[in-house]
């Protein structure tokens, strides 16, 4: 399958490039600068992510463009078209000041098949410290912006069809108003992509490879209750059938009633589910643990740990050894933001996954992923394509940890009660006035340390606030508060104060990503 490979320097946005890419239906895989596959014939084009990084700098990353620069289409973005005008003989040098944001285009060689249909005044997303102040020998420009000379530039080189096409700016985030089309341009008219990367070609081929690669083999597969597990659940089902066992952990953290609707939901997809309610061992290790990343570790140890016990149940009543029709597979619902997180090649790892890595070396199994290309709208895509529940397919992302990081504080039982309710009035009241899936991602946060003076009747009271959170995005890489109406707010807070015993006071979340993050912890 033809394939657009793209060397992530460390930008944030890399995944947004991925994104775009497979929005063109064409398959593209984010792999490290330095990881650059050589020979390998589907390869049809390279792009060069951005980064932190300055190109002069010390620790700057550096790569052999002898492996890309000739053989395929290259097309560099922002440090990597730095990066390049520097390695081919141009300069690079600071700025005065940081150019960040908005800028529009004066001036654009429609002659360039780099922006083709794309005019003049068209909005670009600038983001850097650095320009380039000299072009490289035979390099010409191609793009300017009022402040930015070069803000694109094209490099012939030796072999025809294989140019070197460079950006300042950022096409791939969605103030780049002719990002899409400038994408476009590259990955379809220059590369050559055929678009045949599809959710109907990728549900055929995968469900060949499943049976291929699991043959009689059974297969175990931990269930989250989000769309990510489900699909993979799904998935398999369609090429393995009964041979799938599902198991379902209830944490204890779950959102109000969803233990038991989610089972239901499996069973009516005909899916084989185990429910383990292992809640209580889940709050006696979190008892006087607040350090959000500490309750997550222990979140992700107790779910292996009880993942493990029931595995060791399934194995020992099925085929033992090598036999065929034995349990010898894990399945994980991990998609492509995943691994590419888990492998950030900067080594900063914002928050740890416990559904990534380190489950088959312990439990003796062979991971099968099924969804470890995709991202998330295209699971999305999937799962429609299969026929699945558009309520299963639509629910908003949930954290692996559930309630227990959208409570700043101590998890026990009663403040987890608290926050479902809290949690449940807003989701249904998001439901129920339509607004829902104008959502990306949406709950309530118990601030569990904190004290709020009330007045309820004539009684004085001492309880806790609750803050509603709830985004707009398309991938979660940045988000926006949604600005729900004041009126519904109106309705949920009154609601929530009225009927969740030990709330006092609701207050609503308005910050962004960046700077916050969509989740408190």
């Amino acid at each position: 399958m033809q394939k657009i490979i793209i060397l992530d320097f460390g930008s944030q946005t890399t995944q947004l490039i991925g994104r775009r890419v497979r929005e063109l239906d064409t398959f593209c895989e984010i792999l490290p600068y330095n990881k650059f596959p050589k020979d390998d014939p589907d390869v049809i084009g390279v792009i060069l992510s951005g980064s932190p990084l300055s190109v002069y700098a010390p620790d700057a990353f550096h790569i052999d463009f002898s492996d890309i620069v000739g053989r395929y289409p290259v097309l560099g973005i922002c440090y990597g078209a730095q990066l390049m005008a520097q390695a081919f003989g141009g300069r690079v040098e600071p700025e005065g000041t940081r150019e960040y944001g908005r800028a529009q285009l004066t001036r654009v060689d429609a002659e360039s098949p780099l922006f083709k249909s794309i005019d003049v005044g068209s909005q670009v997303w600038m983001s850097h410290g650095d320009t380039i102040t000299l072009l490289p020998d035979g390099a010409k420009c191609i793009a300017s912006t009022d402040s930015v000379r070069y803000a694109a530039y094209q490099l012939t080189t030796e072999e025809q069809g294989r140019d070197v096409f460079a950006v300042q700016f950022h096409p791939e985030v969605f103030h780049s108003e002719c990002g899409t089309q400038l994408l476009r341009n590259f990955v379809v008219g220059i590369c050559g992509s055929r678009q045949e990367w599809s959710a109907a070609s990728f549900i055929d081929t995968t469900v060949a490879e499943l049976q291929q690669q699991l043959g009689s083999d059974r297969v175990i597969l931990g269930l989250s209750g989000g769309v990510d597990s489900s699909v993979c659940a799904v998935l398999l089902n369609r090429a393995i059938g009964d041979r799938l066992t599902c198991i379902f952990v209830d944490h204890g953290m779950l959102r109000k009633n969803e233990f038991q609707q989610v089972l239901d939901d499996y069973r009516c997809l005909g899916l084989n589910v185990i429910g383990v309610d292992a809640s209580a061992r889940f709050f006696a290790d979190l008892a006087g643990v607040t350090e959000p990343e500490q309750k997550r570790k222990i979140i992700g140890r107790d779910f292996i740990e009880t993942f493990n016990a029931e595995i060791q149940r399934l194995v020992a009543s099925s085929p033992s050894g090598e036999t065929e029709g034995g349990y010898h597979w894990l399945a994980q619902g991990t998609i492509y933001p995943d691994r590419i997180e888990s492998l950030n090649i900067t080594g900063k790892v914002i928050k740890s996954h416990h559904n990534v890595g380190g489950l088959p070396e312990r439990m003796n199994l062979r991971l099968c992923e099924p969804l470890r290309w995709l991202f998330k709208d295209e699971v999305r895509r999937v799962g429609r394509q299969l026929g699945m529940p558009e309520h299963l397919i639509s629910r908003h992302p949930f954290p692996g940890p559930g309630l227990a990081v959208r409570i700043l504080g101590e998890i026990t039982p009663e403040r987890v009660r608290i926050l479902q309710d809290a949690d449940d009035i807003f989701i249904r009241g998001l439901r129920d006035s339509g607004l829902y899936d104008q959502v990306w991602q949406a709950g309530a946060i118990l601030l569990a340390e904190v004290r709020s003076v009330g007045v309820m009747g004539d009684e004085r009271t001492y309880e806790h606030p609750v803050a509603l959170r709830a985004v707009t995005s398309t991938d979660a890489m940045t988000a926006d508060w949604a600005h729900l109406p004041y009126d519904f707010l109106a309705r949920v807070s009154n609601d929530i104060i009225r009927q969740v015993r030990g709330v006092n006071r609701v207050c609503y979340d308005i910050s962004s990503k960046p700077p916050a993050t969509i989740e408190w912890e």
